[in-house]
C-alpha cells in the first residue's frame, strides 16, 4: 500500500480551497421551482467548473441545470477496472443565513470555549458541544456566529477536488477512470432529480457528505415534505364576533395535534419524526411546512397518512376547505439497493483503515443525493466529510478530518475494485 504524503503544501491547498468555497453565497430555496433553485448557486457552480478545467480534468461540463461533471482519466494500461465516482453538493441549507460567511481559523485548538464574535459574545461552547473535545490540538474552521459555515457540503466538494488534483499530480498512483459530480439543491431534497446517471458513467459512487471521521452510511431515512395551508377569515377586530376565523390560532392548534415526543430533538437512532421547519401566518392565511422522516417503510407510510388524517379531522371540526395538505416524496432508504453489492461498502471501509481511520458504519439521520441516486441505478453510500453542527452558526470542521477524507478518496481510487 503506497503511503499518501500529504504535506503542508497540500494541507494549505485543501484549507484555502474550502475557505474560498464557503465565502461564496449558495443557499438553496424550497419555494423555488427552478434548477438551481437560486441564482446565487450559479456563482459557485461556475467557480468550481472553471477550477476543474484549470486543474486539467477531462470532459468538464456545467449543464443547464447547474450539475457539474468531470473525469480523472485512467492511468492503467489495458484498464478493465470499473469506473467509480465521487459526488458532493455545493448548495447550503436555507435553515440559517448563508450569506456573507466569514470563516475563522483556530490553530492548535486547546479544548476550551471559542468566542466567535466579540461584538455579540457569541461562543462555541465545549461544554455544550462535547464533540469539540476530540479536536484538541487540531485546526478548526468555524463561523463568526452570524452565519452557517457551509461545511455541509463544501467540505465534501473541497475534498473531492483536492483528491483529484493530488491524483493528477502523482501519476505513480495507479487508478482507473474516476467520475466526479457536483449538484445543486441537495439541501431541499432535489439534488439528484436532474443528475444524469448515464452520462456520469460510474458503476457506483460515494457521496462525501457525512460528518465525523469514519462515518460510512448506506441506510438513511425515507423522506417526504408536507405543506399545510389553513384558510381563515379576516374581519375588523371591533366587529369580529362570530365572524373572524384567525388562521394563526388555528395553525397553533394544528401543530399541537402531533406527538411532542416525535420531533428531531426527542428522537435518535432509527426513530422517525415530524419536523416543523417553517410557519408563516396572519389572520387570513397560515402556511405550515413539515419534513417527515422514518427509516422503516411501513412507519413512514403511517406518518404520511397521519398528516392527511389530521387535516381531515381539522376540516371536520372547522368546515371543509379550512385546511389543505400537499405531501411530496423526497427520497427513500437506500439500504435495499446494496443487497449483493456489499463490496462497495467493504472497499470504502478498507480505504479508511488504510488512512488510519476506524470505519463507523451507521444509518444516516438524514439523507444525501446518494439515497436518490441509488434508486436511479447508481449505488451510492455516504462517507464522512468532517463538518459538525450543520445548518447553523455553531457549525465547524477540523482541517485534519478533511485531510483524512482526501486520503480515503485517493485510497478508494487506487483500490483494486474489479469483482468477479
Amino acid at each position: 500500500m503506497q503511503t499518501i504524503e500529504f504535506n503542508l503544501e497540500w494541507k494549505l491547498k485543501l484549507q484555502n480551497r474550502f475557505i474560498n468555497y464557503v465565502k461564496i453565497y449558495s443557499t438553496s430555496d424550497p419555494e423555488s421551482e427552478s434548477t438551481p433553485s437560486t441564482p446565487q448557486q450559479w456563482d459557485i457552480a461556475k467557480y468550481i467548473f472553471e477550477e476543474l478545467q484549470s486543474l486539467g480534468l477531462e470532459n468538464v461540463e456545467l449543464d443547464e441545470n447547474g450539475y457539474i461533471y468531470a473525469y480523472i482519466p485512467s492511468n492503467i494500461e489495458n484498464d478493465d477496472e470499473p469506473v467509480v465516482g465521487f459526488i458532493a453538493h455545493y448548495d447550503t441549507s436555507p435553515d440559517f443565513n448563508g450569506e456573507g460567511v466569514k470563516p475563522q481559523i483556530w490553530d492548535d485548538y486547546d479544548g476550551g470555549d471559542l468566542l466567535l464574535n466579540k461584538e455579540t459574545g457569541f461562543t462555541l461552547s465545549s461544554s455544550k458541544f462535547e464533540s469539540l473535545k476530540q479536536y484538541v490540538g487540531k485546526t478548526l474552521i468555524t463561523t463568526d456566529g452570524t452565519t452557517l459555515l457551509g461545511a455541509d457540503d463544501k467540505a465534501g466538494v473541497a475534498e473531492i477536488v483536492t483528491a483529484a488534483e493530488y491524483l493528477l499530480a502523482h501519476p505513480e498512483i495507479k487508478h482507473g477512470r474516476i467520475a466526479i459530480g457536483f449538484t445543486p439543491d441537495e439541501e431541499i431534497g432535489r439534488g439528484a432529480h436532474k443528475f444524469d446517471v448515464k452520462k456520469f458513467g460510474a458503476e457506483w459512487a460515494y457521496t462525501m457528505d457525512g460528518s465525523e471521521a469514519g462515518e460510512l452510511e448506506y441506510e438513511n431515512f425515507n423522506a417526504a415534505g408536507a405543506v399545510v395551508k389553513i384558510h381563515g377569515l379576516s374581519v375588523h377586530p371591533g366587529y369580529a364576533f362570530g365572524k373572524m376565523v384567525n388562521a394563526s390560532l388555528l395553525a397553533a392548534e394544528f401543530i399541537q395535534m402531533f406527538p411532542a415526543n416525535e420531533t428531531p430533538s426527542t428522537t435518535k437512532g432509527f426513530e422517525g419524526f415530524y419536523h416543523l421547519t417553517d410557519l408563516k401566518s396572519d389572520v387570513s392565511e397560515a402556511k405550515i411546512q413539515y419534513i417527515i422522516r422514518d427509516h422503516d417503510e411501513e412507519k413512514f407510510e403511517a406518518r404520511k397518512n397521519l398528516m392527511t388524517e389530521k387535516v381531515a379531522e381539522f376540516n371536520a371540526k372547522y368546515g371543509e376547505g379550512t385546511a389543505e395538505i400537499e405531501i411530496k416524496e423526497q427520497y427513500r432508504n437506500m439500504k435495499q439497493q446494496f443487497e449483493g453489492k456489499m463490496h462497495i461498502i467493504d472497499i470504502a471501509a478498507q480505504a479508511m483503515k488504510d488512512a488510519n481511520v476506524e470505519p463507523k458504519i451507521k444509518a444516516i439521520r438524514g439523507g444525501t443525493d446518494g439515497a436518490q441516486l441509488s434508486y436511479m441505478g447508481l449505488p451510492c453510500p455516504n462517507i464522512f466529510a468532517g463538518g459538525m453542527n450543520f445548518h447553523g452558526p455553531y457549525e465547524y470542521v477540523a482541517l485534519e478530518t478533511m485531510e483524512k477524507a482526501v486520503k480515503v478518496i485517493v485510497n478508494i481510487a487506487k483500490a483494486v475494485k474489479k469483482t468477479n
